[in-house]
């Protein structure tokens, strides 16, 4: 029996971690979520950029009223802010909206006005990466949506691996899972979708650092397009 103790070792769970990666390498996403829900219960959250509601869709079919953090950095499209309300009010999951320590207005009277182009780097550390830092603070599993084929920087994710920087299991269901599976799922299940994807984005952030990406190009190439940016700190 796992017990409170050992689930707040972080040497058990880094073990944790790399095995599950390996013994689940293959599975069907429903059984990896599931496995964390019984592995990690309240304290496994899942973290959704509302590009779409797939994994938080999968995980309400295995952990109803699951947490979902949602990063409000300040700068997102009205498409995302309303695929964010539509997956609180259609899918039995606890939608929780995380916000950056400064307001967008405080941010610029500190650093500048449009950060994001002077310094994206920090913008995104300012907005994205400490409001999730400390949004994960209370759990000790998380689970996001990459996928291996969205670029090269994500081609070696683990369906479960260590997430070292935060000290916490990471949990990657759809992570050998095509666009052309996520689209299955999404049309076989009815699972809410951002309406940018229809307009020809594959990747959606902040609006002022999102583009649609030339034909050809991998999913993310949208994303800080000509600054050689690629990931925003997050998963890296």
């Amino acid at each position: 029996m796992t017990t409170a103790a050992a689930l707040s070792d972080e040497d058990y769970l880094r073990e944790t971690s790399v095995a599950a990666g390996r013994y689940f390498e293959g599975a069907p996403a429903t059984e990896i979520l599931q496995w964390a829900h019984q592995a990690f219960g309240p304290a496994l959250v899942v973290a959704s950029s509302m590009g779409d509601g797939v994994v938080a869709h999968l995980a309400s079919q295995v952990a109803p009223g699951v947490d979902v953090l949602f990063l409000d950095t300040g700068y997102h499209f009205a498409e995302t802010l309303g695929t964010r309300d539509a997956v609180a009010a259609t899918l039995d999951v606890n939608v929780r909206t995380v916000l950056p320590l400064l307001t967008v207005n405080e941010q610029d009277a500190e650093y500048g006005a449009r950060l994001h182009d002077s310094d994206p780097d920090l913008c995104c550390a300012l907005r994205k990466v400490e409001p999730l830092n400390r949004g994960l603070a209370p759990y000790l599993a998380w689970a996001s949506g990459l996928r291996r084929d969205e670029a090269l920087s994500r081609r070696k994710t683990r369906v479960v691996e260590w997430d070292a920087k935060r000290g916490k299991v990471k949990v990657n269901p759809i992570a050998a899972w095509t666009a052309a599976d996520v689209e299955e799922y999404v049309t076989t299940n009815g699972v809410l979708v951002n309406p940018l994807l229809t307009e020809g984005y594959l990747s959606i952030g902040c609006a002022p650092c999102t583009r649609k990406p030339l034909a050809g190009a991998d999913a993310r190439s949208g994303r800080w397009a000509g600054t050689g940016k690629v990931e925003c700190g997050i998963h890296s």
